[in-house]
């Protein structure tokens, strides 16, 4: 084999790694009950990452209330611990190697 070939094949196992790992999301959809722990549910991430929750008060990220580790992957029934229960908006943030892949804005019912 040429190293050409052998370089187009590369090439082309790269770009479908790329194309595949572009799979992160919030699979929840719906208004988050004021707890202290916030339920997203589903969570799928292209690699080990990380929830960061936020509030969202006015439509601005503000102070972060909590994060959860997540593993790549579909992850279950994500639970965010952010100790004083929102009465505002948040914002969860799904962040890889420090990177935003996925983000969901969460109305909080009181």
């Amino acid at each position: 084999m040429s190293i050409k070939k052998f370089a187009l094949i590369i090439a082309a196992l790269g770009a479908t790694g790329t194309a595949a790992s572009a799979d992160s999301y919030f699979g929840f959809k719906g208004a988050l009950d004021a707890e202290s722990t916030l339920e997203l549910g589903l969570v799928r991430a292209e690699a080990d990452g990380i929830v960061e929750v936020y509030d969202f008060r006015r439509g601005e990220v503000g102070a972060l209330l909590g994060t959860q580790s997540v593993n790549a992957g579909a992850n279950s029934d994500v639970r965010v611990n952010v100790g004083i229960a929102p009465r505002q908006d948040v914002i969860a943030l799904l962040k890889v190697d420090g990177e935003v892949v996925a983000e969901y804005r969460y109305d909080v019912n009181d």
